[in-house]
């Protein structure tokens, strides 16, 4: 059967349409919302921003999600959720202050309030309970400051709560904050930091004091923040090394990790009573070059490092009896993860912990691995790095709505 020329135009056209359909119908299938805080621009004065990234539950490859959006300040630095995924919270080094968004089920952010900061705001936290928000701030004054959360809504700061040497005979150092972590119970609070007075790479030094530095918490009634075993040979805050650069706990509440940038070591420690931390006896563990980021998976059971100057991720296995983390290696036998250059930040998804992101510095990229649920080993995503905004600083995944999350119960 011959058809005319018009007949064969419209043949192509519906085949042409059903093509496009069944692409249609292959499209990701997002698992993850990505968001990731970077600089809109070079200059020093310029409004950050907020990009989201879908990210497809078969392969963990990222894609550009909503519309971005201003970070609502200038030099975003940090961010976090709260537990049902519904709010986030910026913070932006340059303007000072912390940016709340509302997070819809199709990933859209929407600004809400915005609370001033004291100078320099590092780093924030949000408790389990989604009743206070952390915010660690400094050097000049370095210190604590909860905020109560009503619905994702930033209330009124409490009485802030520095960070000081003072029991360890050096109340006049400079303490310079770089991360904070809460314990899934919300119980405590911690701080890592290092004495600027006593490590100051090419500049004088006037303290002997040792340099890096955990900082504890107890959260009292009312969220009050009070320092952990106050004045007893157990009492914070706790030797960390050299330059601690970040830190997280576990899920369970019985290991707090600290990355050491200078020394390119992880410190662990378990948790004793009362919220006080005790070493690991076998560290401390042996990282990439510059460790600057650090994640745990939804389970407990790996933990993931971002090296700044190797541009890798390190890839560990948490013992679940002792908290000792081991290398993953992967199938080839390599234990090195490459990203883009300079990672600053790591991630991994909660939906159904499967995939490890990074944002990375000085690439304008975020890179993303598949994690083997079986082994904690690496493997790169499809079309890995995903462009990004300039200087991309932080990472926050937060799970569609039509998705579960990983649970661990204490």
């Amino acid at each position: 059967m011959k058809f005319s020329k018009l007949s064969q135009l419209f043949l192509v056209s519906i085949i042409g349409l059903s093509v496009a359909a069944l692409l249609t119908s292959c499209a990701i299938n997002t698992i993850d919302y990505v968001f990731v805080a970077n600089s809109s621009g070079s200059g020093s004065g310029t409004t950050g921003q907020i990009q989201t990234f879908d990210s497809d539950s078969g392969t963990g490859a990222l894609r550009i999600g909503q519309a971005t959006v201003s970070s609502g300040g200038i030099g975003p630095v940090s961010m976090a959720v709260t537990a049902d995924f519904a709010n986030l919270y910026v913070v932006n080094q340059a303007s000072n202050n912390v940016v709340h968004f509302a997070v819809a089920g199709n990933g859209v952010l929407t600004q809400k309030d915005v609370v001033t900061t004291s100078a320099n705001p590092v780093a924030v936290a949000v408790n389990t309970a989604q009743t206070y928000l952390y915010v660690v701030s400094g050097p000049n004054p370095s210190q604590v400051t909860a905020y109560p959360l009503t619905s994702g809504a930033i209330g009124s700061a409490l009485a802030p709560v520095p960070l000081s040497l003072a029991a360890a005979g050096f109340a006049s150092d400079t303490i310079v904050p770089t991360g904070i972590n809460v314990l899934a119970n919300n119980k405590a609070v911690y701080v890592s930091a290092y004495d600027q007075t006593a490590y100051n790479p090419g500049g004088a030094t006037a303290s002997t004091a040792n340099p890096g530095w955990v900082f504890g918490f107890d959260v009292g009634s009312g969220g009050a923040l009070t320092t952990v075993a106050q004045n007893t040979p157990a009492s914070s805050p706790w030797k960390a090394g050299i330059k601690p650069s970040a830190l997280v706990s576990d899920p369970t509440n019985r290991f707090v990790y600290v990355t050491d940038f200078a020394s390119n070591e992880l410190i662990g420690y378990t948790i004793q009573s009362g919220s006080t931390l005790a070493f690991l006896i076998n560290g401390p563990f042996k990282t990439g070059n510059e460790p600057n980021s650090i994640a745990i998976d939804p389970r407990g059971i790996y933990l993931y490092i971002s090296n700044g100057l190797d541009s890798t991720v390190s890839a560990y296995v948490i013992s679940l009896s002792t908290g000792t983390p081991s290398a993953a290696v992967n199938v080839t036998g390599s234990q090195t993860n490459s990203t883009d250059t300079t990672p600053v930040a790591v991630a991994v998804d909660p939906a159904i912990g499967r995939f490890v992101y990074t944002a990375n510095q000085l690439g304008n990229s975020l890179s993303g691995f598949v994690l083997n649920p079986d082994t904690g080993a690496l493997q790169p995503t499809q079309s890995t790095p995903y462009p990004a905004g300039q200087q991309p600083s932080a990472l926050a995944v937060v799970p569609h709505g039509n998705h579960a999350i990983q649970v661990v119960s204490p």
